[in-house]
């Protein structure tokens, strides 16, 4: 039975002769905030592209729930060299979906960037905004879009301490919103946002899901050795 909004069945991946994911199963149900942890080359990043239908599974069956609507934020954000408004709003107009006019993708743009905080720099060229602004603007442009799932990829990884800080608000406010939350999935090197923001956490080395945990027993010592040796000594090795 499909309840959840996207499951993973026994899925692999293989870039070139190197799998990436092997044999991994999953499911994200709505509404949840789950993270994904692990070193570099540990698969995350791909396992969020093939969550996102970016990287088609090699073995495996990656189904989603009907109607199902997504959007991801990378690191470093893809923007155009057009004002920051324009930047949303052309994703808005360009979605056939919605069929939307010029004049109202504007209005819906200018309504996401107050969203999060950027109406003052909405004629500004968004390539040229501080990072924390294009991280920002790329989340406008997301929510924007009325996704039912925001996949996002170390999102505040090259961001200083404050707008790592606005980032993180933004996405715990838009899990949380009362009129239509969010289900957030990303990845993140950064344990304390974990703890912060995160109801459950995966934890991948070579390409396994090697523990799947709610965030209280995750970071349970005891709790944590018990069930997977490899992602224990993974986070005594980052908190010390």
């Amino acid at each position: 039975m499909m309840d959840a909004q996207i499951r993973l069945d026994n899925v692999s991946v293989l870039l070139g002769a190197q799998a990436v994911l092997s044999g991994v199963s999953l499911r994200v149900e709505a509404g949840e905030r789950l993270a994904l942890v692990g070193a570099n080359g540990s698969g995350k990043s791909t396992l969020l592209r093939t969550l996102h239908g970016l990287v088609p599974a090699t073995q495996g069956r990656v189904l989603q729930a009907p109607g199902l609507r997504q959007a991801m934020l990378f690191q470093r954000p893809h923007l155009m060299r057009l004002s920051a408004l324009n930047n949303v709003a052309l994703g808005l107009w360009l979605d056939r979906g919605r069929g939307l006019h010029w004049a109202d993708a504007k209005t819906l743009a200018l309504k996401a960037l107050q969203r999060v905080g950027l109406q003052s720099v909405a004629h500004q060229n968004g390539r040229q905004l501080s990072g924390g602004q294009q991280q920002r603007l790329a989340l406008a442009r997301a929510w924007a879009r009325q996704p039912d799932v925001l996949l996002l990829d170390e999102p505040t990884a090259s961001l200083d301490p404050h707008a790592k800080r606005e980032v993180e608000s933004l996405m715990a406010d838009f899990a949380s919103g009362q009129s239509r939350p969010l289900t957030l999935v990303w990845a993140s090197h950064n344990l304390g946002q974990v703890k912060r923001l995160a109801q459950r956490v995966i934890y991948l080395e070579g390409g396994r899901v090697l523990a799947d945990l709610p965030v209280n027993q995750f970071f349970n010592a005891a709790i944590l050795a018990e069930c997977s040796p490899a992602a224990h000594a993974f986070v005594q090795g980052e908190l010390s």
